[in-house]
């Protein structure tokens, strides 16, 4: 990633996001209707097979409180992650904390940038400790205040291919596809190969749709011809599940 593609990304969003699971017969069908309203993300137009990684390693307490918060259903919710867009340590991409959250039907996400340094890559708690904007860092204060109240730790690492579609018309319409799903149970942004991942909904895509006020009419016809059902599913979720984590827990 380029220095000016960091110097674009987005700190804070609040949206409504819906998600859909859809079979790999079912996806090639609603992403070529998508062509005729949808273009690429400009991001996503630099690589050669128009996706591009995303890696979060996400932070919970001993309890496992943000599993279950999400599980439960609460409306009010959130959990901290570490996001990043390479399996290596690349000084030009990256690397940011944040805090995601549900309030009441919308999803927030307030994220800051961590300074780069690879002496202390291995340590997630040295990471977030060289973030860049230190006041007035509400991100920062929270995780700080969860870190030594609720004793959060790394525990699940994300990895997925991500292809990312925005509307010719309305620019905060935006939908995005994600598969080739991988959970590893680390504490590390960037554990060594060795490490066991499992893979997660195979032959499966997690499709997300993100808008601010509506879902343009077009898209509805879309959803009625192909019956798509809204679900409610988590990447970090089907991660703990998959690596037995939560069941652990409850033995």
């Amino acid at each position: 990633m380029t220095n000016q593609a960091k110097k674009s990304i987005q700190e804070n969003f609040l949206r409504y996001e819906f998600k859909y699971i859809l079979n790999d017969e079912l996806k090639i069908a609603v992403e070529s209707e998508l062509s005729h309203f949808m273009q690429l993300d400009r991001f996503v137009e630099r690589f050669d097979n128009k996706k591009y990684l995303v890696r979060s390693l996400y932070f919970d307490d001993p309890f496992y409180t943000f599993y279950y918060e999400k599980t439960d259903g609460l409306m009010h919710r959130q959990k901290f992650r570490i996001r990043t867009y390479s399996l290596k340590y690349d000084e030009n991409v990256p690397i940011m904390l944040e805090l995601k959250g549900r309030y009441n039907n919308f999803v927030y996400k307030n994220r800051t940038e961590i300074a780069h340094n690879q002496d202390i890559i291995h340590d997630a708690f040295l990471l977030t400790d060289n973030i860049i904007k230190k006041k007035d860092n509400n991100v920062l204060d929270q995780f700080t205040y969860d870190r030594f109240k609720k004793n959060i730790n790394p525990v699940m690492l994300i990895d997925y291919q991500r292809r990312a579609y925005q509307s010719k018309y309305d620019y905060e319409f935006r939908i995005t596809f994600d598969g080739e799903l991988y959970g590893t149970h680390t504490t590390d942004l960037f554990p060594k190969n060795d490490v066991k991942k499992r893979k997660l909904i195979d032959g499966y895509t997690i499709m997300e749709v993100k808008f601010r006020k509506h879902v343009p009419q077009w898209f509805h016809r879309i959803m009625i011809k192909y019956q798509l059902t809204r679900v409610s599913i988590s990447k970090y979720c089907t991660g703990m599940e998959a690596t037995n984590l939560i069941e652990n827990l409850d033995d």
